[in-house]
């Protein structure tokens, strides 16, 4: 039985261009073979649904074909006589040029970060050139999705990194992945072109989930950068300058007089540089760390200083705190 385009697209005979090519968007999602690889059907009925959309979108090839019906190809004015062929998979449906950002939306129309935005590149001509047909039975490798972690020093400043990847076939491969500064956790980096081999078409890629080492001292708030600074008890006392090491070099911190321990300071554009090149901050948490052990003449001399300090000012260390 001869196949009725207007059933396989679900419109009536008298339906308006616009409504065929609705017709035709919301169908071509639906069967689309990239969408749908676990559906063995999907590849015929999107062929169907294109053969039809050939036909009744071109305005002189529907009038022979509700003229004659299906056996207005042999008269020489079916749809392999106005175009290139298409070939998907194996079958030939006639197609002329696909317009993928009427399918999936314009985020589609040529976005490099899509996952499908080198599917469709291929599918694309510039200018009314014919396009080139990929081979029979071609398809695009398989995307490969792995996993790094990186020191967290790397995840500030940038670098370089190797991850390697196991094959379909069990060969390992080491590749080099490029860190961009600033990156955070959980984010990913694609490497184009290094996924699975394709079958006559391009290879898939890469996606890497990058997690981010701790560090023993260093913390990451956004663009800030949080670091606890020991200093001694006279330090923190009487003042002092002490060395910070910082993603940029080591520092000269001033330690203010009477600093007490969780005492944060603050030094500017040390933290993490953003794509604008501006960096965040660097916020300098103060622990003070008591020799150890004490001894006795120390004791001695401590509690001198406190009841020194009582008869001066009492203090009431913990007078704020609340559960």
């Amino acid at each position: 039985m001869a196949e009725d385009y207007y059933k396989t697209l679900g419109v009536s005979r008298d339906a308006s261009p616009a409504d065929i090519q609705k017709a035709y968007r919301k169908l071509a999602r639906k069967y689309h073979p990239d969408l749908n690889p676990e559906n063995k059907d999907a590849k015929t009925k999107f062929q169907e649904v294109q053969r039809a959309f050939d036909v009744l979108n071109d305005p002189s090839k529907r009038e022979l074909y509700d003229r004659y019906g299906s056996s207005f190809e042999s008269i020489g004015a079916g749809p392999r006589g106005g175009g290139g062929q298409t070939k998907w998979g194996g079958g030939t449906t006639g197609a002329e040029e696909i317009d993928f950002s009427q399918l999936f939306g314009e985020k589609f129309s040529g976005d490099p970060t899509s996952m499908f935005g080198d599917m469709f590149s291929q599918f694309r001509r510039a200018g009314g050139r014919p396009r080139r047909e990929a081979p029979q039975g071609a398809a695009r490798g398989t995307d490969v999705s792995a996993e790094l972690e990186i020191p967290f020093a790397t995840a500030v400043l940038g670098g370089q990194a190797q991850i390697s990847v196991r094959r379909k076939t069990g060969k390992v491969d080491t590749l080099e992945v490029k860190i961009p500064p600033g990156i955070e956790e959980g984010k990913k980096i694609r490497l184009r072109g290094q996924g699975e081999a394709g079958r006559g078409g391009a290879r898939g890629d890469i996606f890497i989930i990058v997690h981010i080492a701790a560090h023993p001292w260093y913390h990451r708030r956004g663009r800030n950068l949080e670091v606890r600074v020991p200093v001694t008890l006279a330090e923190a006392a009487l003042g002092a300058k002490v060395d910070v090491p910082t993603p940029r070099g080591t520092i000269s911190l001033r330690v203010p007089p009477d600093t007490s321990s969780g005492k944060r300071l603050r030094i500017k554009g040390h933290g993490v540089a953003g794509r604008n090149g501006e960096a965040g901050d660097l916020f300098a948490e103060i622990q003070i760390v008591l020799p150890t052990p004490l001894d006795p003449e120390s004791v001695e001399l401590i509690k001198k200083l406190d009841a020194h300090s009582r008869s001066m000012r009492p203090q009431e260390p913990r007078r704020d705190l609340r559960w």
